[in-house]
């Protein structure tokens, strides 16, 4: 199910996902995505990611202008794969495949990045390691569309 809204990137409607639960658990516990944007020469760019969440919207930050966040702000078109617990089909992990389309904001890296590094570094440890941090940016991913091998897939 969806609710319909205007999509950031174009004029018109865009359906956005409610996400399934269990994407969202993998998420909040801490999953490593690979994000795939489009570079100006319209090759593909992946990267690992950490993954927050807001509501249905996936969160990625850097504190830098790095390539991901250059090519989001250019064309917001992406998608974010990761894989999850179980077997589905012939054999295969469970894996999710989220189409989205992003929004990047100046600043609120840190704090993101702070949020989630517990998740993937533990308990107690400081990132971004320095005392002021440069803002950074922030890009927010719509999800359109979820496809993938799992009980998410209907």
């Amino acid at each position: 199910a969806g609710r319909w809204k205007r999509g950031p990137a174009r004029s018109r409607y865009r359906r956005v996902m409610e996400l399934h639960q269990s994407l969202k658990d993998a998420i909040d516990a801490g999953v490593h995505g690979h994000l795939a944007t489009v570079n100006p020469d319209g090759s593909p760019q992946v990267t690992v990611v950490w993954i927050g969440r807001d509501g249905d919207d996936l969160l990625v930050a850097h504190m830098g202008s790095g390539q991901k966040m250059r090519n989001l702000a250019r064309d917001p078109r992406c998608t974010v794969s990761f894989e999850l617990d179980g077997v589905s089909g012939p054999g295969l992990m469970n894996y999710a495949v989220l189409h989205a389309t992003a929004v990047v904001t100046e600043g609120g890296a840190p704090e993101l990045l702070r949020e989630l590094a517990p998740r993937f570094m533990g308990e107690g440890v400081k990132f971004p390691p320095m005392d002021e941090p440069p803002p950074g940016r922030v890009a927010r991913l719509t999800v359109h569309r979820v496809t993938g091998m799992g009980p998410w897939v209907s």
